[in-house]
C-alpha cells in the first residue's frame, strides 16, 4: 500500500482552472507562491517493528532529496477515531493555498482490518491541524487504501482515487466533508495497488504498482475521467519487493522524481528516479548516495512550500537533536554500535537507534565534537588500539581524547564531512570490512582509504 502526493504545480494549475469556471473562495495569489522547499508527510515502520509509529510524520528538505524529520521524527497529530492509526497520508495543497491531509484508517500491519474510511485534517500551513473527520467512501467490505488527490478541472471537483479489491475507485468531492458514490477508476485486468496521481500540462498522470509483476509503472490519460488511462512506461522496480510510487515535479521545473517503497527482503527502504521529461517514460535510477529519506520513512507523500512555511515547519516542530552518518563508497550503510563495536551496516535495521548519535562539543577540545550514543547515553565512539568502539564516558583524560574529533572536509567530497582524531592529529575515522577504526590518511591517500574516512551527517 501506498499513498499519494500532489505538489506546486497542481496548485497552479488548479487554481488556473478554478477561476477560469469562476469557482468562488480559491484565490488566484495560490499559484502565484514561489516553492523552493519541500515537506514529506509519511508513517514510520522498521524491519522488526520497533520504529512503528502509525501518526502523521513530517520531514522537510531544501532539495527535495535529503530530509530533516521534524518533531523528533514523533507525529505531529494522530487519529483519534476509527482505527486510531494511519498509513499512506498525504498532504495537498488546495487551490486557495492551505492544505488538506488524508490518510489510510489502518492502525499497523493486520492488512485483514478493512476500513470504509479515511482520515482527514485541514491544515492552513502544516503547524496545526484542524477538523479532523473520517470519511465514507463506500458500504463494502473491502479496504480503502493509499488515497490520491488530484483536482478535476472538467468536474470542478477533486478526485479521491484509492486501492481497494485490486483496483482503484473515485469518489468526488468539493469539500472533503461529502463525496459522490464511489466508481471504478482504473481496472487494467491484472490487479493494482497504490496509485499516485498528478495533473500537469493537460495530462493526468497515474503511476501504480502492478502486482502481477510487483513493478511500478506510469499511465496517463488527456482527460483524467476513470477508465481511460493508458499505460506508457515499462516497469520499474529496485532493491527487492517494491510499493508505493511518489511521483513529484521538481519546484523549478527541470524534471521529475518518482519514489518506490521497498519492503523486502527488509522493511523499509526508499528508491528513486528521476527524468527530464514525464512524456517520455523513461526514468533514469538515482545513486543513494545523492538522496537520505527520513528515518524509518513509509508510503510518503510530498508537496512544494515556501521559504515563509519551510521556516514555520521548523520552528513549530524542531529538528532532530540527534544525526545519523552515512557512508559515502557504501551509501546504503550507516554508521552504527552493535555489541559495543563501531561498525556500518546496511539500513534499515533495528534496534534502528543504534545509528542515532548526538554530535557535541568534543569531550577534549570544545571545537572538536564527540559522538553520543541516544540509546546509550553517556556512551561515545572512541578508539582503542585504532579499532573504534562504544564504551561509556569513565571521565578521565584518555578517555575524553580518543572521543574527540575535528570535523574537516570529507576527504572524497568536500561538500561531505571527515572526522580527524584529537589525540592521533594525522588519523581518520574510516571503516575496513564495515568496522570502524582509526588510521593515517590525507587528501594524497589512495581512493579508496579518503572514500571510508568520508561520511555525510544527516538526520
Amino acid at each position: 500500500m501506498t499513498l499519494s502526493r500532489r505538489e506546486f504545480t497542481r496548485t497552479a494549475l488548479a487554481s488556473a482552472a478554478l477561476a477560469a469556471a469562476g469557482v468562488a473562495g480559491f484565490p488566484r495569489a495560490a499559484s502565484a507562491a514561489t516553492y523552493n522547499a519541500y515537506v514529506m508527510a509519511y508513517f514510520t515502520e522498521s524491519p522488526q517493528g520497533l520504529g512503528a509509529d502509525y501518526g502523521l510524520h513530517l520531514a522537510v528538505s531544501r532539495d527535495g532529496l535529503n530530509w530533516t524529520p521534524l518533531n523528533q521524527n514523533d507525529p505531529v497529530v494522530t487519529p483519534t477515531a476509527g482505527q486510531q492509526g494511519l498509513r499512506d497520508p498525504q498532504v495537498f495543497r488546495k487551490p486557495d493555498g492551505t492544505f488538506v491531509v488524508i490518510a489510510t484508517d489502518l492502525k499497523g500491519t493486520n492488512f485483514s482490518l478493512n476500513s470504509q474510511y479515511l482520515h482527514v485534517w485541514d491544515s492552513t500551513d502544516l503547524t496545526s491541524f484542524t477538523g479532523y473527520r473520517r470519511l465514507r467512501m463506500h458500504t463494502t467490505d473491502d479496504h480503502t487504501w493509499a488515497p490520491t488527490v488530484f483536482w478535476d478541472a472538467s468536474r470542478s471537483q477533486y478526485g479521491i482515487v484509492y486501492s481497494t479489491a485490486d483496483v482503484f475507485w473515485v469518489n468526488y468531492t468539493t469539500d472533503f466533508r461529502t463525496v459522490s458514490s464511489p466508481q471504478t477508476y482504473f481496472s487494467p485486468g491484472f490487479g493494482v495497488l497504490d496509485g499516485d496521481i498528478v495533473v500537469d500540462g493537460g495530462i493526468t498522470y497515474m503511476y501504480y504498482k502492478n502486482l502481477a509483476d510487483g513493478r511500478l509503472y506510469g499511465a496517463r490519460s488527456t482527460t483524467g475521467a476513470p477508465n481511460s488511462f493508458t499505460t506508457y512506461t515499462s516497469g520499474l522496480i529496485q532493491g527487492g519487493a517494491i510499493e508505493a510510487p511518489l511521483l513529484h515535479k521538481l519546484n523549478d521545473g527541470s524534471g521529475w522524481r518518482l519514489w518506490g517503497d521497498s519492503y523486502s527482503p527488509v522493511n523499509n527502504d526508499y528508491y528513486a528516479w528521476s527524468t527530464s521529461d514525464i512524456t517520455s517514460g523513461a526514468w533514469t535510477p538515482l545513486d543513494q548516495r545523492d538522496y537520505t529519506p527520513p528515518l524509518n520513512s513509509k508510503h510518503g507523500s510530498i508537496a512544494g512550500i515556501t521559504d515563509a512555511e519551510y521556516n514555520a515547519l521548523v520552528s513549530r516542530w524542531g529538528t532532530p537533536n540527534w544525526v545519523r552518518l552515512k557512508s559515502y563508497n557504501y551509501p546504503d550503510r550507516f554508521v552504527r554500535h552493535q555489541e559495543f563495536v563501531g561498525r556500518i551496516d546496511a539500513y534499515p535495521f533495528d534496534p534502528y537507534q543504534d545509528q542515532m548519535w548526538r554530535m557535541v562539543p568534543g569531550l577534549a577540545d570544545a571545537s572538536g565534537v564527540s559522538f553520543e550514543s541516544v540509546n546509550y547515553p553517556g556512551h561515545y565512539l572512541r578508539h582503542y588500539d585504532l579499532a573504534v568502539r562504544l564504551d561509556s564516558n569513565d571521565g578521565t583524560a584518555q578517555f575524553r581524547a580518543d572521543a574527540t574529533f575535528y570535523r574537516t572536509a570529507g576527504l572524497a567530497d568536500a561538500s561531505w564531512s571527515s572526522f580527524r582524531s584529537y589525540n592521533y592529529p594525522t588519523y581518520y575515522l574510516r571503516h575496513s570490512n564495515y568496522l570502524l577504526r582509526i588510521d593515517p590518511l590525507s587528501s594524497s591517500s589512495g581512493v579508496t582509504d579518503r572514500q571510508d574516512a568520508t561520511f555525510r551527517v544527516t538526520s
